[in-house]
């Protein structure tokens, strides 16, 4: 399995971005899409999209595979998913480890799954079979959740590293994600991290969350919060420069705010590559 392409510090690339970051002349290294978004579309969005296609590398991430799913996988949406990862010549795709369809009936939310052997049984050969139709390498992300769900035997770390490793894929790490379920459950995120198969990373996840009463809500509405840059640098030191995704989807800022985070993840990647050597 192949998904160690190093592209640097990327920002996501959101409609409110489209002609400010084509007129800019900052510019990240890469671009993250949801897929789902650009999938079969014309207008603004096509357009927005073979502009940038000139630009940078483009990653799509979707939202709506449905990798742990109880229905059989979408063949219209792996026709028109495929079509999209050969438009932007992507070396990699990715999704999330969870469930968003029931019955034929899109969820739009990313709902956790059992942490269990049934669970694993399940999602591996899902997942073989969507990177050999779209014939890209694939990337699973690891989720944030607020409840360990019913029948979960194993744990998340586990899980994790028993998918990536049994289906060959690579791992979409979400720095954020470790740091907000470690808060929310009790656990250590640097433990956390060391017993994952790092060497599996394809790109790493950056964003911000929302403190709340009873629990840290994962929203992607604010910066990168420090104790997820302190989190991003002990990664680092474990793997490596490796690619840097700064995702901010609610309330969104200027585009020269999320630029300034991607300078910042980029700077850490600078930092942890071997001397002599380009992050």
């Amino acid at each position: 399995m192949s998904s160690t392409t190093l592209l640097g510090a990327g920002i996501g690339l959101r409609r409110e971005f489209f002609e400010d970051l084509l007129a800019s002349e900052r510019r990240p290294d890469w671009l993250e899409i949801v897929s789902e978004n650009f999938m079969g579309v014309g207008g603004r969005s096509r357009w927005a999209l073979e502009e940038c296609l000139g630009r940078w590398p483009v990653i799509p991430h979707g939202v709506n595979l449905n990798i742990g799913g109880p229905d059989p996988l979408d063949e219209a949406y792996l026709e028109g998913l495929s079509e999209l990862v050969r438009r932007t010549d992507a070396p990699f795709f990715s999704d999330h480890f969870c469930y968003s369809r029931l019955g034929g009936v899109y969820l739009h939310e990313l709902l956790p799954l059992p942490f269990n052997e049934e669970v694993i049984a399940h999602v591996v050969p899902r997942i073989r079979a969507v990177r050999d139709r779209v014939g890209r390498p694939f990337l699973l992300e690891n989720p944030s959740y607020y409840e360990v769900m019913p029948g979960s035997t194993l744990d998340e770390a586990e899980v994790l590293t028993r998918i990536v490793e049994e289906a060959d894929c690579g791992l979409l790490l979400d720095v954020n994600n470790v740091y907000v379920n470690a808060q929310n459950h009790g656990y250590d995120p640097v433990a956390f991290l060391d017993r994952l198969p790092l060497e599996r990373v394809g790109y790493v996840h950056l964003a911000g969350h929302t403190p709340e009463p009873e629990a840290i809500i994962d929203t992607h509405g604010a910066a990168v919060p420090e104790p997820v840059w302190d989190l991003f640098a002990a990664l680092l030191e474990r793997t490596g420069p490796v690619s840097a995704l700064v995702e901010w989807d609610h309330d969104i800022p200027p585009l020269d705010v999320v630029l300034d985070q991607a300078d910042r993840a980029r700077a850490l990647l600078t930092a942890a590559a071997p001397a002599g050597a380009e992050s």
